[in-house]
This record gives structure tokens, C-alpha cells and sequence, in this order.
């Protein structure tokens, strides 16, 4: 192929279309392709959150080939590329996941800091330590996935930063 990094590229935008379709950012393959063509110009509020996904993807997965490890820090750095920002792991207390039609709190993540960076850390030594556990691969990147949510360490974005994670483990483990 003369140039495989067409292939990675489209592959990336069409995960990332789908995969940010599921958080209500809904956007055409006809956006993504002008956004990927003219970066500096997006045709829509979506398609530049779905090109910060894709980019963010591509990102982890040169971080994760380069250190054979899916780390805290390759974590934020996906985050950070996905959100725009330089935000870590949550700080302060008070995220709850409600309901969105009746207000009631369905799930209150960790709140202390601490135990927040000490349950990343020990996901951290899951993910990449295989003595942990001999499961398959698909089983355990759903109970990464699993517990990644439950720890929802960002104040927004976990779950396109937990997709982002399951493509990466299952990359790393081929």
C-alpha cells in the first residue's frame, strides 16, 4: 500500500464518528473529510469534536506502540486532546451521574482525590500487568472498561476517553 496512513486515518474518523454519535455529536462523513483536509477549518461545532476524538485516538495509539503501555499519562493525554484542555484527574468533590429526567443521582463516583489516583493506579497495573490475571483479552477490556466508568476520573469525557482506552488495550495486546 503507498500509503497506509490513509487507511489509519479514515479508519480513526470513522471510529470517531461513531463512537462520539453515542455521546448525542452527530456529524457527516462529508464534515469529517474537509475537517481532516482543512484542519484549521470545521464545518460544525461536531465535526470538531469528532476530529479531536480522532486525533486523540491517534495520539494514544503512537503513544501506546512507542511504550508497549497504556498509562495514567497516556489516559490524560487523551483527555486532554479530547477536551481541549490540561486538566488531570478530577479533584474535587461533587460529579454524580443523574438522571437526566428526573434528577435522581444513579451513581456517585469516588470523590477523594487520593482515592481516585489510587484506583487509576491500580487500573493502571491491571491493564498492563498480564501475571495479574490470564483472562481474554475481550474479557478484560470490558472490566477495564467497566472499571474505568466507575471511576469516572475526569470531570467530562470518560466515555469517549474509555472508548479510546479499549481500542488501545486490544491494539496492544495483538
Amino acid at each position: 500500500m503507498p500509503n497506509p496512513s490513509i487507511l489509519i486515518n479514515t479508519l480513526a474518523l470513522q471510529e470517531a464518528k461513531d463512537s462520539s454519535a453515542v455521546e448525542s455529536i452527530i456529524t457527516s462523513h462529508d464534515e469529517l473529510f474537509k475537517a481532516e483536509l482543512f484542519a484549521s477549518h470545521y464545518t460544525t461545532p461536531a465535526s470538531k469534536e469528532v476530529q479531536s476524538y480522532a486525533d486523540a485516538l491517534k495520539k494514544g495509539f503512537e503513544a501506546v506502540r512507542k511504550n508497549s503501555l497504556l498509562s495514567n499519562n497516556t489516559n490524560i493525554e487523551i483527555y486532554q486532546n479530547i477536551k481541549h484542555n490540561t486538566a488531570g484527574f478530577r479533584t474535587t468533590p461533587g460529579t454524580t451521574l443523574k438522571n437526566d429526567r428526573t434528577g435522581e443521582i444513579v451513581y456517585q463516583p469516588p470523590q477523594n482525590s487520593d482515592d481516585l489516583i489510587g484506583l487509576m493506579t491500580n487500573l493502571e497495573k491491571f491493564i498492563n500487568d498480564d501475571s495479574i490475571s490470564e483472562l481474554d483479552p475481550l474479557i478484560k477490556m470490558a472490566i477495564i472498561h467497566h472499571q474505568f466508568e466507575s471511576i469516572h476520573p475526569f470531570s467530562d469525557g470518560n466515555g469517549r476517553t474509555g472508548r479510546i482506552i479499549n481500542i488501545l488495550y486490544l491494539v496492544n495486546k495483538e
